[in-house]
């Protein structure tokens, strides 16, 4: 803070010193101030994707609050170094939940016969070899998935591993089996965030094996079973057409799409969060049009 406060004097005395490279700065905005925390949303990339997580952080874990608006200084958060380190060090993870469409009738049908499932459940497992840093839960009609990732710490020597791209890329491929082996249609519900199990495997599996833990909390799941709700009640109600892709707004921002998309005008419709402050939006798309319009890695 001293330094920073010194910085900022010289700078402001015509002096040619940047007080924005003194120490670490996270970008924030303020959500909603709460009894013992603040809500903010969270920009740890604004250079090659606009990337926005919700986070919070104890009152407890400030240190002082400061702004110079006659010079147009926006208000900096001095927090506790540990607090912030811990913010860039820790691991975040991304959420999928893939539905099977027409299940019943396929089963009323006599469909799913336990061939086929073992042959679907076979061609998951090959899929999954192929992407060992992803967790696949299935259920023969639906799947979760998931996968940590890290934002980068320079001075930890920690490379930023977000790729929310890839989960785009695997539904592809899984639609594609269901079509083959099920004769079934395929809608995947995605989010991404904090994840608390960091510092921990994509699951714990109990040594005698009849125990499967996500390492995860419920929230990111009830806000993938939110965002679903809102679009069946939309197209119970006629609101939007049924779509493959239904996308909480950060993560369908987070991804890299190529200049000309106007990925902001796309259909969007608002669903209930759990921990987020205002009616956040999903947004809702075809696989195709979001896989010819992302940016080629």
């Amino acid at each position: 803070m001293e330094e920073f406060s010194e910085a900022l004097i010289k700078m402001l005395n015509g002096q040619d010193v940047n007080p924005y490279e003194v120490g670490y700065v996270a970008f924030v905005a303020g959500r909603k101030i709460r009894k013992n925390s603040i809500e903010l949303s969270w920009y740890p990339n604004v250079h090659t994707r606009y990337h926005e997580i919700s986070i919070s952080i104890p009152k407890e874990k400030i240190k002082a609050c400061v702004d110079c608006w006659r010079y147009d200084i926006k208000p900096y958060i001095f927090v506790d170094h540990e607090w912030l380190e811990h913010l860039y060090t820790r691991e975040y993870s991304v959420f999928a939940l893939i539905d099977a469409i027409g299940v019943k009738s396929a089963i009323r049908d006599n469909l799913l016969t336990k061939e086929k499932l073992t042959e679907l459940r076979d061609d998951i497992d090959t899929l999954s070899e192929e992407h060992n840093d992803i967790s696949f839960i299935s259920f023969a009609d639906s799947l979760i998935l998931k996968s940590n990732w890290s934002v980068g710490y320079f001075d930890k020597k920690i490379d930023c591993t977000y790729e929310p791209e890839v989960f785009l890329k695997i539904i592809n491929k899984i639609q594609k089996i269901y079509k083959k082996i099920l004769g079934l249609e395929i809608y995947a519900v995605l989010t991404q965030g904090s994840n608390e199990y960091y510092d921990e495997s994509l699951l714990h599996i109990s040594s005698n094996r009849n125990h499967i833990c996500l390492n995860s909390l419920g929230v990111p799941f009830a806000e993938l079973l939110a965002i679903e709700s809102a679009a069946k009640k939309a197209l119970i109600q006629n609101t939007h057409p049924p779509a493959e892709i239904y996308m909480d707004e950060q993560y369908y921002r987070s991804l890299r799409f190529k200049y000309e998309f106007e990925k902001n005008n796309q259909p969007k419709n608002v669903y209930k969060a759990i921990m987020k402050i205002d009616e956040p939006y999903y947004f809702y798309s075809s696989l195709n049009t979001l896989l010819i319009n992302l940016e080629k890695s």
